[in-house]
């Protein structure tokens, strides 16, 4: 069952009503629409027990707690608390629970009854990450054999509903319209000579836009790689009163949370990963310039481990990466590639359960005692690369020749390594 667009107050009471009349919705909301932050709040009235929602990201978990702890008049830890890897803000009246991916995934394992927990949300599915894809079977199968009463809502901005909604059993999918402003896109006018280096034609995009727009200007990279090079070529280049910050996931929380900030005086240029892409508001952006890259993982049969590569975005997720620029005010969007070269772009990016090491994903299926034909996978997972992961745990004394995970196994899985 398919909804209208509503606005958000109306997608709220939509969603309510879905989850205490079905147990489970699909929410599709565009970028700026405020599902992070405003649906768990909106059903702390109606949901008993605890709530956890997923964030794919640790600094989006975090931001996305104080926000709402911010909107209570509190501090995160109290209503409103966050657990990632190394890291927790809770309490005994912690009522919502923001979490990064494979904490629940330790959840589950641990209590697969989820005792407590009266709701669990996926935020940003659309990025069809491994943990969240397993999560989501996971939890599934928890509500059908164990918790009937635990409801569930998947959240996406860009997502295609319909085969979410199916695997819920026909869950309602409820539609947000919105409360983004507009935003201009601008392409170049040719494409990029293939003699030159990615990082100079994206700083070269970027002076062009900061010395023509209004405002801050976030920038999308691949990685942290290139966002250093970038950095050094705009030195020296933009107005004085530009400062530059970078923003990548493996910096320190503090200078994460600095890049975020609003600007004192001036205005700044954002340098990221898609880091930024979803969850995250940056007060003062204006101005998007995306340099059209995306860096994946992908299984090597040959080293038998996953490496990172840079492909070009997805259309999804270059719509993502647009609609930043509307958060606050009209923007602007600066693409690093002409408008006929946006048709050859994949229409998404590709699930990670196709691409990455399904090692981690084989030991997670055989301590929870199952097949991946037993759980209900949106995408299931490649049967050669699975059978590789298990050859590989049996060869490491992780599997019994039956698959039975064994006690070395199950020291492995409490581990949070490859």
């Amino acid at each position: 069952m398919f909804t209208p667009r509503l606005p958000i107050d109306d997608v709220l009471d939509a969603l309510t009503t879905a989850l205490q009349a079905e147990g489970r919705a699909v929410l599709m909301a565009p970028p700026g629409a405020g599902k992070t932050t405003r649906v768990p709040l909106a059903l702390l009235p109606v949901i008993k027990g605890r709530i956890v929602m997923l964030e794919p990201r640790r600094l989006a978990a975090r931001t996305a707690a104080e926000r709402m702890a911010q909107t209570l008049g509190e501090k995160a830890g109290e209503t409103v608390g966050y657990r990632i890897r190394g890291e927790a803000k809770l309490s005994k009246a912690t009522r919502i629970e923001v979490v990064t991916e494979g904490i629940l995934t330790r959840m589950l394992q641990t209590d697969p009854e989820l005792s407590g927990i009266g709701a669990v949300i996926f935020d940003e599915f659309h990025e069809r990450s491994l943990n969240a894809d397993l999560g989501l079977a996971l939890t599934w199968e928890v509500r059908q054999a164990l918790r009937d009463d635990l409801a569930l809502v998947v959240m996406s901005a860009t997502l295609d509903a319909a085969p979410v909604a199916a695997l819920l059993d026909d869950a309602p999918v409820i539609r947000s319209e919105g409360r983004a402003f507009p935003v201009e896109t601008r392409w170049l006018d040719a494409p990029v000579p293939k003699k030159q280096r990615l990082e100079q034609a994206a700083a070269d995009l970027v002076v062009k836009a900061v010395s023509e727009a209004e405002g801050s200007a976030l920038v999308f990279l691949p990685g942290e790689g290139e966002i250093r090079r970038v950095q050094s070529l705009l030195e020296g280049r933009v107005p004085a009163d530009c400062a530059i910050r970078p923003l990548f996931g493996a910096m320190k929380f503090a200078d994460q949370r600095a890049a975020i900030a609003p600007t004192q005086s001036g205005r700044k240029i954002v340098l990221a990963t898609s880091i930024a892409e979803t969850s995250l508001t940056i007060e003062d952006i204006r101005i998007v310039v995306d340099a059209g890259r995306a860096r994946r993982a992908r299984f090597d049969p040959a080293s038998g481990m996953s490496r990172l590569v840079t492909e070009r975005a997805s259309k999804a997720e270059a719509e993502q990466r647009r609609g930043r620029a509307g958060r606050v005010s009209t923007g602007i969007c600066y693409r690093l590639w002409t408008k006929g070269e946006e048709g050859a772009l994949p229409a998404f990016a590709p699930a990670e359960i196709e691409t990455a090491d399904l090692t981690g994903l084989a030991l997670e299926l055989a301590l929870w005692g199952a097949s991946e034909s037993d759980l209900a996978f949106l995408t299931p997972p490649p049967a050669g690369p699975l059978s590789e992961a298990r050859s590989l745990l049996e060869n490491l004394g992780a599997l019994e020749a039956d698959g039975r995970i064994t006690a070395h196994g199950k020291a492995l899985a409490a581990k949070p390594l490859h």
